[in-house]
Formats: structure tokens, C-alpha cells, sequence
């Protein structure tokens, strides 16, 4: 029997304590909003907090951020945006306007890498990525490059976003990532005339589903037009003082990245 041999281990982004993955498994689920608020929500209970936007082919967190200025570089080192006590990467600081990318793989692991490791994070508490939907080639290149500490997987009560949810879960869990936990997002909205709760897209299906893949269900979200309005204003709810559930959220991530950072994750080893 030979030598046993681990696997070969992934370096972590210098001062950065916790690497947060912000997933889904389809779009429309209001991911670049939870991402936007939850690490506001971060900031406000003092911690240091950056958000990088890695859905390169729609990237959304600049108009909700309501930053317009580009980076500059300080020596090698990309400055990030700072707003609203987060320090913000996005590839629409550099690629503004309504031209798309067209963009292969490789290229988009070569962006990614400089967002990860080619910008000046400085020291972290959270780094809050927003991840595009689904379980392509940026999400690869995270998993295996970035140790995260876990990711959040943000679905509505329908049952295809649930089921594309799952999806997402399952890929992380066989990479090995920690699920921190499911959120439902556009869970009910409140009448504004009489306060009713009225379940738009039907009712339960997020804590259902966390209970069934024995993962965390981290709360929901209410359907709320506050929310939308802050985020096509620049002016994220949770900025307003609006984002009691964001601050709620935020508080259920930190315990949850807690106990993930406690935890060794497995190794291979191989046997000649």
C-alpha cells in the first residue's frame, strides 16, 4: 500500500473570513435582491462586508446599488465601489449599458478569478457573491478555486422554482459545499387595503422542501413593493429602514457560517 495522498486544498482570498455563495436554480426568484440586502443588512450589524457580482452576463447589483462610477486600479489591485457600507465588484462597472457579453467558459473563469483575487477586498468579515441561476461554469469555477463557507439557495413557493431550488442544492452538496440554508423569497403579499395575506405563488412549498432535503430553512420574504421600488431606485429597502426581514435573514446567515466554518470538510485520498 502506498502513500495516501489529500486533496490538493483551495486557497482562500486573503482577509476574507467568510465566503458566501448566493444561488439559485432558475431566474426571476429575486437572488441579486436577497444578495443586495442581505449584505447591507451584514453592514448594518457591523460587520465588514463586500459583494461581488458574478453574474457576468446579467449583472444587476450596479442599478440596484445605484453606483454608476467605474474602478480604478491602484497599482495591480482593482479598488472596489464602496455604497452603502459594502464594497461592490460588478462586471457592470466595467462593461456598462445594454451591450451583452458573448463570452465562453475559459474567459469566464479568467473574470471571475480577477474579482476573486485581482481586487482589493482589504479584511472581510463576509464576501456576499451574487451567483448567476443555475449550475454552469461560474459556479465550477467558485467551487473549485474559493473555499467557501456555504451557500444560500433563494427560491419562491412555486413548484418550478422549487424544483429547479433542489437542482441547485444538490449540485452544491456533491461538490461538498455547505448549504447554509433555503430562503423563500416573494413567499406572500399583503394587501395594502386590508392587510390580508394573499399567497400569489402558492404557500409552504420553501420550508417543505429544507425539511425534506434536511437543510436549513432560513425564512420568508414577503412580495413586497417596497422591496422592488428600492431596488430600481438605487435605494435598496433595507437602506430605508424597511429591512427588518433582511436583518432577520442576515442574523439566521451569520449563525449558520458559523457553525459551517467549524466543520472540516471531507477529503479524498487515494490509495496506490
Amino acid at each position: 500500500m502506498g502513500p495516501q495522498t489529500q486533496e490538493q486544498p483551495k486557497v482562500p482570498i486573503p482577509g476574507v473570513k467568510n465566503l458566501i455563495a448566493v444561488g439559485s436554480g432558475k431566474g426571476g426568484v429575486g437572488k441579486t435582491t436577497v444578495s443586495v440586502n442581505l449584505a447591507i443588512a451584514l453592514a448594518q450589524l457591523g460587520h465588514a462586508v463586500g459583494l461581488m457580482d458574478a453574474d457576468v452576463y446579467g449583472p444587476n447589483v450596479p442599478l440596484m446599488m445605484g453606483v454608476r462610477a467605474t474602478p480604478h486600479a491602484v497599482g495591480e489591485r482593482i479598488q472596489p465601489i464602496e455604497k452603502y457600507g459594502v464594497k461592490v465588484m460588478s462586471m457592470g462597472f466595467l462593461n456598462p449599458g445594454d451591450k451583452p457579453l458573448v463570452w465562453r467558459g475559459p474567459m469566464l473563469h479568467s473574470v471571475i478569478q480577477q474579482f476573486l483575487r485581482g481586487v482589493d477586498w482589504g479584511e472581510l468579515d463576509y464576501l456576499i457573491i451574487d451567483l448567476p441561476p443555475g449550475t454552469g461554469d461560474v459556479q465550477l469555477t467558485l467551487i473549485q478555486t474559493a473555499p467557501l463557507t456555504g451557500a444560500v439557495i433563494v427560491t419562491t413557493p412555486s413548484d418550478v422554482s422549487l424544483e429547479d431550488a433542489r437542482k441547485a442544492v444538490h449540485m452544491f452538496q456533491q461538490v461538498r459545499v455547505p448549504i447554509l440554508g433555503l430562503v423563500e423569497n416573494m413567499s406572500y403579499l399583503l394587501c395594502p387595503h386590508c392587510s390580508e395575506r394573499i399567497d400569489v405563488f402558492s404557500t409552504g412549498g420553501g420550508k417543505r422542501t429544507a425539511e425534506q432535503m434536511a437543510i436549513h430553512f432560513l425564512g420568508e420574504l414577503a412580495l413586497d413593493p417596497a422591496v422592488r421600488i428600492g431596488g430600481d431606485s438605487g435605494k435598496p429597502v433595507t437602506v430605508g429602514g424597511g429591512g427588518g426581514p433582511f436583518v432577520a435573514l442576515a442574523k439566521e446567515v451569520q449563525v449558520r457560517a458559523r457553525e459551517a466554518g467549524g466543520k472540516k470538510g471531507p477529503t479524498i485520498q487515494i490509495e496506490d
